[in-house]
């Protein structure tokens, strides 16, 4: 059993963090970047899930905007979140991490089906789960599915990966004066304008369910690995904190 804060958690990834230096797709040495940061925190007996997006290969809610059905748009950027699984189970693998893909959509010849009480004996075991293909159904993002797994595998946290160093009052990139939260409320982080973090079903649903939340920048320094130990990194949101800045 691990030490850390957590032993159990949800990381949710977005598919641009595979794409390195490209304009678009899969950069393999970027996959193992990722991939030396989960394995970081399982070494430390942390059992670990992950959900990745899939907007480096494609996005359907853009691809619907242009005239693709909505439904089938979102089921091939279901399949794009397969591909990038299948990507950084090998870069695990790779790093002598055992890995298995589970996918909401049936595909036996690439991946296991989702089944959630094998997902959690395969944490149980050591195994690091990738859970691609979202929920299986249109009209449900990434968040929202990374929000359902870490309830149904009973983590103790859901960490999403960002590009920033957590939540802040406005976009940090366009204003340098941002500030940023160091805990904050699922209320105000549903309710407050200006702040994004997830979409609000993905919110909703931790909220009611009491799941916490952790945002942070996953290639700054040693995040990943602070954030499981209980430092001090990118925002805390739960029920049952005090939103405050950092």
């Amino acid at each position: 059993m691990s030490s850390t804060r957590f032993q159990r958690i949800l990381l949710k990834v977005g598919g641009e963090s595979l794409i390195g230096d490209r304009d678009y797709g899969i950069d393999p040495q970027a996959a193992l970047n990722v991939a030396e940061r989960i394995k970081s925190i399982h070494e430390k007996g942390v059992q670990v899930a992950v959900v990745i997006g899939g907007g480096n290969i494609f996005r359907g809610i853009s691809a619907s905007k242009n005239g693709i059905d909505r439904a089938t748009a979102d089921y091939m950027g279901m399949l794009a979140t397969v591909m990038n699984a299948l990507a950084l189970q090998d870069a695990l693998e790779k790093s002598n991490v055992e890995t298995r893909v589970q996918s909401a959509l049936v595909m036996p010849s690439v991946a296991e089906s989702f089944v959630r009480r094998r997902a959690i004996r395969h944490m149980e075991k050591g195994r690091v789960i990738i859970l691609a293909a979202g929920t299986g159904s249109p009209y449900v993002t990434t968040d929202t599915g990374a929000s359902l797994h870490a309830l149904e595998l009973q983590c103790d946290v859901l960490m999403k990966a960002t590009k920033v160093d957590g939540i802040f009052d406005k976009d940090p990139v366009k204003f340098p004066d941002a500030r940023r939260f160091k805990t904050l409320t699922f209320a105000d982080a549903i309710n407050m304008p200006g702040v994004e973090v997830m979409d609000t079903a993905a919110l909703a649903m931790s909220k009611e369910n009491n799941m916490p939340l952790m945002v942070f920048e996953l290639f700054k320094g040693n995040n990943l690995q602070e954030a499981v130990e209980g430092g001090d990194v990118g925002t805390y949101v739960s029920n049952d904190v005090e939103t405050a800045f950092a």
